[in-house]
């Protein structure tokens, strides 16, 4: 027994005290099931310890927090130890109620809101509940706190829900929403303000300028906090700012950063951005209209500024704070914006659906990039683009583990590319005519860098599904593999290596069950 679930222990010990939390506090520990499946997006342990009468569950995390889940897809972490959670769930009895109140409110307030609630319960439980409170306090070994602390309380602990306690649906990988409505700040103050604090050591401290320009986070959260706070003095540690980024190719924060030098309209800057995008291709591209001559830098700084970039954070996509927050390393944080947008993504949304499978890979969250990945091939219509797409999302099945779908996956590629076979010719005039037949058109995608990621995938199925064993799913794989390499004009030696590993590694597993098979039979 820890110090922090003491009182759990003494609970699970003593049926007496466990009916008094069941009624009428609704701690019932005979209902710790919840009606789903579910788990914490950041993977963490989770168990669930009790229920309430409405389908309700609270649940323990691996830290010892308390997080309580509803029967109606809503979650919200209620205390940072069980004892804690106790205190505030026999001290609040109706404690739902209190969630939505405003943080703001006074003691006076929040007195009053407790008074309106307990009066009801008291209709229906009767006097005692005071007293009955009391002593299952006392018994536990808790205190008795005052109420309006009690919500504040199980306010602080609510907003701290997210991100690193934010609990998904584990079948489906939905995220519940919050329990509470309770203001938060917004995601791109939260991402923004390393950024600021930044941008601030620029101007005060020039020996620091080498420090933040070389951190590829630090420099892309600082150049997004000079877009919205611009001064005329910070010309000089843009320029390094800007020549840092340029070595990283054509990212967003390198045009960001030419469009806050360009615009000073500097005859050096222009040499500058010139030189810029001589040395590298993709600047070249990805800096479009770059004028001839040095007066016309700031007008085309000016607009490419009111093109792409805006004077307000909050007109910025969330998708840019949540990638941002994930090159910062705040993984839980990115994680939770992304799955916000995925949850909410819809038909119109494939670009998004894109991004979102590949920001989420970069997080190593295979199976949510292969959700989103999910949704992005259902959108394409274009065969190619649905054929990459589900190759891709073949991938990210094997990645995450699961390697059945993965082959499932490119197998519809194949199907999707290749697309119905033409009808044999039955026009009269052709066959009279010694017409050719129509040819089919499934060699195509297999001459293109496509064909080589299609045979890959499937030889990477093959090896997954060896190594645990699903050896039906391994030979299907390799033969369908084996196959596409005959077929593709121009395959990789490295292709053919892989082939020949896959073989060897099927054939490895097989034996020693040939062994077993040979032996039984003797």
């Amino acid at each position: 027994m820890t110090g922090r679930d003491r009182a759990l222990q003494l609970l699970r010990r003593r049926p007496d005290l466990a009916d008094c939390a069941a009624y009428p506090f609704d701690v019932d520990l005979a209902r710790a099931e919840h009606g789903e499946a579910v788990r914490l997006a950041s993977g963490a342990a989770l168990e669930a310890v009790a229920g309430d009468d409405t389908g309700g569950t609270f649940f323990v995390c691996a830290g010892g927090q308390v997080l309580y889940a509803s029967s109606e897809g809503e979650a919200g972490l209620i205390a940072d130890s069980v004892d804690e959670a106790l205190e505030v769930l026999i001290g609040l009895p109706g404690w739902h109620d209190y969630t939505g109140l405003a943080p703001d409110v006074d003691d006076t307030a929040l007195a009053a809101a407790v008074a309106e609630t307990e009066g009801n319960l008291r209709e229906y439980y009767g006097p005692d509940l005071d007293a009955d409170r009391s002593a299952l306090l006392t018994a536990l070994g808790l205190r008795e706190v005052p109420q309006p602390q009690l919500i504040r309380r199980l306010h602080r602990a609510l907003l701290r829900t997210e991100p690193d306690f934010l609990l998904l649906n584990a079948e489906e990988g939905c995220a519940y929403t919050l329990l509470d409505r309770l203001p938060r700040p917004p995601l791109w103050q939260t991402v923004l303000e390393p950024g600021q604090a930044d941008l601030a050591l620029l101007r005060a401290d020039r020996t620091r300028w080498p420090e933040v320009a070389a951190d590829a986070a630090r420099r892309a959260t600082a150049l997004r906090a000079a877009q919205y706070d611009r001064r005329d003095t910070d010309l000089s540690f843009l320029r390094v700012l800007l020549q840092h980024e340029a070595q990283h190719g054509a990212t967003e924060e390198l045009r960001l950063a030419a469009v806050l030098v360009g615009l000073h309209g500097q005859q050096q800057d222009h040499q500058l951005l010139h030189s810029l995008r001589a040395a590298s291709y993709d600047v070249l591209c990805h800096l479009g209209g770059f004028p001839d001559i040095a007066a016309e830098l700031s007008t085309w700084a000016a607009e490419f500024d009111e093109s792409n970039h805006g004077a307000d954070p909050e007109d910025e996509p969330e998708f840019t704070w949540a990638e941002l927050a994930r090159r910062q390393g705040r993984t839980e944080l990115a994680r939770a914006a992304l799955l916000r947008l995925l949850d909410d993504a819809g038909p119109r949304d494939a670009a998004l659906l894109a991004g979102l499978a590949d920001e989420l890979t970069q997080l190593g969250d295979f199976t949510q990039a292969a959700r989103a990945r999910h949704l992005y091939a259902s959108l394409q219509d274009d065969p190619t683009r649905r054929g990459a797409a589900l190759t891709d999302l073949a991938s990210l099945q094997r990645r995450a583990g699961d390697v059945e779908a993965a082959g499932r996956s490119v197998q519809r590629a194949v199907a999707v590319l290749d697309g119905p076979q033409p009808a044999a010719a039955t026009d009269q005039l052709a066959l009279d005519l010694n017409l050719p037949e129509p040819q089919p058109t499934t060699l195509a995608w297999r001459t293109l860098g496509l064909g080589l990621s299609v045979t890959e995938e499937h030889f990477r199925i093959a090896q997954e599904a060896t190594t645990v064993g699903l050896h039906a799913v391994a030979r299907a794989s390799l033969a369908a593999g084996t196959a596409l390499l005959l077929e593709l004009p121009r395959p990789t030696e490295a292709l053919h290596q892989l082939a020949r590993e896959t073989t060897q590694m099927l054939d490895g597993a097989l034996s020693p069950i040939a062994d077993q098979r040979d032996s039984a039979g003797g």
